[in-house]
């Protein structure tokens, strides 16, 4: 088939650990000089302003130790920021609170928003609630090692940045907020080709996907997540009663010529844009493809059954990600930690597994780790704390996140994630099976 074919392959991209952070967002960037600069800095401030208001809005009607009152966004912006600190978030559940405030309500739809009846959107995150915990007592967790290794690579902790695309609609900064604080965690982050920036800062033709890669590995990308859940968008209600408009994919800039009268009589805009790149076509063989042209290893992300993980392994697959794609594309499909072990158990360690979708606590990671998974990726989080801090609030979720693993790992006596075993969670199977 020739490089040219009208085949699309839906590409990831896995960075190295190359970005330094240059600093949290400054959301008491003053009002006087957010005008001065322009319709563009404008705009950056109106963000600010939204994350402002939603924030102190947010801590002012829930905490009762507050010492911030009430006042207009342009005023609030002028607090010193050490103040703000006093009263951040102390879970992902505040900064969704505070994300949602923070968006026009297209954006925050298009986040959190699920398929259909978002059934599964909510058993993702419920299917978690149903595992409880088995500690282990009197041993010594003094020192607790959270770090592990993935294709080769040494990481600080288990938890890795998901891909997920446009967080622009987050925050004006973008990905580079999102890569700067994962940076700054030392975290592992997966960067969409569906970014709002461009991967130096795929579609249907198989030219546009050989171009991404190359370009990825001059650019000392470590690895490829190939997507392979969409081959046409699902059903996302919310969007099309918004009418959600499809963001602009930089990555694609001078490789594509997308149309831009993208409206759609029934449906979202985002509907129409993924009708016109996604291919319903692709299969196992574009995987073959993919392989053909990269020296990268690849990871394959959207498998939910045993009979794809056995075959991922068939085709060479360096890795498996069990995901459903955030529950945005068919509803009903089961939760990702649900599905995890049967995964586990059908590549038989042949290749490490990772999981995605509904993690919300550290103790959800452990709970991942006791199952099977390598490593486990956090999505929505992260554009919960982008949306509402910028840079400062996605590297703090990453680092809440962190610490509650720790946290975790001590009160169960498990001193590295290697200590972490199937002996340490209780599912519902189990309950089950204990009654026969």
């Amino acid at each position: 088939m020739s490089p040219t074919s009208k085949h699309e392959c839906r590409i990831r991209i896995w960075p190295a650990l190359a970005l330094s952070s240059t600093g949290a967002s400054d959301i008491t960037h003053h009002t006087e000089e957010a005008r001065s600069q322009g319709p563009r800095a404008r705009t950056t401030h109106s963000h600010r302003s939204r994350q402002a208001a939603a924030f102190n809005s947010y801590f002012c009607h829930t905490s009762s130790s507050t010492s911030i009152a009430v006042l207009p966004p342009d005023l609030l912006l002028q607090v010193p920021r050490a103040k703000m600190e006093d009263n951040l978030p102390v879970n992902v559940r505040e900064y969704q609170e505070l994300a949602k405030k923070a968006l026009p309500k297209m954006h925050y739809d298009y986040i959190n928003g699920g398929a259909e009846d978002e059934y599964t959107l909510r058993e993702n995150i419920a299917a978690y609630g149903r595992i409880l915990l088995r500690p282990r007592v009197l041993i010594d967790v003094s020192k607790i090692d959270m770090s592990t290794t993935l294709l080769g690579y040494n990481m600080p902790s288990p938890i890795i940045v998901a891909p997920t695309g446009a967080h622009k609609l987050a925050n004006p900064e973008g990905e580079v907020a999102t890569a700067r604080a994962a940076a700054a965690c030392k975290t592992i982050m997966v960067l969409s080709f569906g970014s709002n920036c461009k991967i130096e800062e795929v579609y249907k033709r198989r030219d546009v996907s050989a171009t991404l890669v190359r370009r990825a590995e001059s650019l000392g990308f470590k690895a490829i997540v190939l997507t392979v859940d969409t081959p046409v968008l699902g059903r996302r209600e919310a969007d099309i009663r918004n009418k959600m408009v499809a963001p602009p994919f930089a990555n694609l800039e001078g490789l594509m010529s997308l149309d831009d009268d993208l409206d759609s009589e029934g449906g979202s805009k985002l509907e129409r844009f993924a009708h016109e790149t996604l291919d319903p076509s692709l299969s196992w063989k574009d995987v073959e493809w993919l392989k053909s042209i990269t020296s990268l290893p690849i990871l394959l992300k959207g498998i939910v059954t045993a009979e794809d993980a056995r075959k991922a392994v068939e085709v060479g697959a360096a890795g498996v990600i069990v995901s459903n794609h955030g529950a945005r594309q068919l509803d009903y499909a089961p939760a990702t930690i649900s599905a995890l072990e049967e995964v586990v158990k059908a590549v038989a360690g042949a290749v490490p597994v990772l999981v995605d979708g509904g993690v919300r606590r550290g103790t959800d990671v452990f709970k991942a780790l006791a199952l099977g998974a390598t490593a486990v990726m956090v999505g929505r989080p992260v554009l919960f704390g982008l949306a509402a801090r910028g840079e400062a609030g996605a590297r703090h979720v990453i680092e809440m996140l962190n610490r509650e693993l720790e946290l975790a790992m001590a009160l169960c006596g498990c001193r590295s994630v290697a200590e972490v075993t199937r002996r340490h969670v209780l599912t519902e199977g189990d309950r089950i099976r204990a009654l026969l």
